[in-house]
């Protein structure tokens, strides 16, 4: 393995160029920064073949991470598996039909791989207390990795969040802070007390490594399917950041001349009662306004206005993708589904993936021959509390 060949950062809206080795949130601009590599340099080693003796995990692919794999805060994230769904395919006419299983991850959902390089990359840089606002998984994972790495972490989570994302906060020795509201209210608490109390903030898209931890589940897919990509992805979004991830990795795949220019349908899944993105798809808007009043029983999905919408729509729309929203009725529905069909208990956001298709199907998005991958983004063992009243 050759190392990181990170290079520089560049902001997703502006394009200008930032050094990548100092801590730093967004651009001037507002927008969110991204990675950059020296990709033809990282081509000389990080080849398909020459994947198979490597680590497990998502620091297999070093090269287009950040930070030193030796040095990593890493728990064992990534390198989930890619799972059939025979019985619920068959159900839906898929013969195709897979489910990417992010509830095995350090913590229980896919928030690990995103917090293992952001807090890699944290720790190097100088930062020694960490924080912010989520929803729920994305608290756990700082609160673990944080933990790890040796840093204070201070997570800001809405009172109503999950029990057992409050009980594995303070299990890892985090400062909780619980608020009356959404994330987004979490995200003004922060950003009113982080210079006060000197936290770095590490909220989604504000800071640049998170994505790149995400962007691993696209060099997965590939490599799970035998060396091609799915004909579509099927993504549950609040912030939306696996599917940026996602959409960077095939761009940096291209590069590299893993790939051509084909690239799956990338298509948003959201809750009726927060879909803020949706409906900026259908109304042709390039970003989208704040979801008043958002209530769903899917918390990762509860996300009025996502930083990076404006990178979702352009990938939705660049691979002729979709988006759609579907209600906690259908969501519930699915849960029983999957844990009775394929013995799989996923949450709530995961389960709305499955939920969309009979829509998307009908209205053309999909057809029933294509590869289709799912995403459970996390266990539902993390949603007991919110479940067992659902579902009684």
């Amino acid at each position: 393995m050759l190392g990181s060949t990170l290079t520089h950062l560049r902001c997703s809206r502006c394009r200008s160029v930032h050094p990548a080795d100092k801590l730093q949130n967004l651009c001037a601009c507002g927008a969110p920064l991204l990675a950059c590599y020296d990709l033809a340099r990282a081509a000389e080693t990080l080849k398909p073949e020459a994947l198979a003796g490597r680590r497990r995990d998502l620091w297999r692919y070093e090269e287009v991470l950040p930070g030193k794999a030796e040095e990593a805060v890493c728990l064992g994230e990534g390198g989930t598996p890619l799972l059939r769904l025979t019985r619920l395919g068959k159900q839906h006419g898929c013969s195709r039909l897979y489910l990417k299983e992010e509830g095995v991850n350090p913590t229980g959902s896919f928030k690990a791989r995103g917090l293992a390089a952001g807090v890699t990359m944290a720790r190097h840089l100088g930062a020694r207390k960490v924080a912010l606002p989520t929803a729920g998984n994305a608290g756990g994972a700082l609160a673990a990795y944080a933990a790890a790495a040796g840093l204070e972490a201070y997570v800001l989570m809405p009172r109503d969040a999950p029990r057992a994302n409050r009980l594995e906060c303070e299990a890892y020795g985090a400062q909780l802070i619980l608020v009356d509201g959404l994330i987004s209210d979490c995200g003004r608490l922060l950003a009113e007390r982080k210079d006060r109390e000197g936290w770095f903030d590490m909220s989604t898209l504000k800071e640049p490594y998170r994505v790149e931890g995400k962007k691993t589940l696209g060099y997965e897919l590939f490599e799970q399917l035998g060396g091609r990509l799915p004909e579509a992805i099927l993504y549950p979004t609040g912030g939306g950041v696996g599917l940026i991830g996602m959409w960077k990795a095939f761009e940096e795949m291209e590069e590299m001349g893993w790939i051509g220019a084909e690239r799956p349908k990338m298509i948003v899944v959201q809750a009726t009662g927060c879909a803020p993105i949706v409906r900026a798809f259908e109304q042709g808007k390039g970003e989208s306004e704040a979801w008043k009043d958002a209530a769903t029983l899917a918390a990762g999905l509860r996300v009025p206005k996502a930083l990076g919408d404006f990178l979702v729509l352009e990938a939705v729309r660049a691979s002729r993708g979709s988006a759609v929203a579907v209600t906690d009725e259908e969501i519930l529905a699915v849960v029983r589904a999957l844990a009775r069909s394929e013995g799989i208990f996923a949450c709530p956001e995961g389960a709305a993936t499955l939920a969309a298709l009979p829509a998307l199907f009908e209205r053309g998005a999909l057809q029933r021959e294509e590869t289709i991958v799912l995403f459970n983004t996390g266990s539902g063992m993390k949603y007991l509390d919110v479940l067992e009243k659902a579902l009684a």
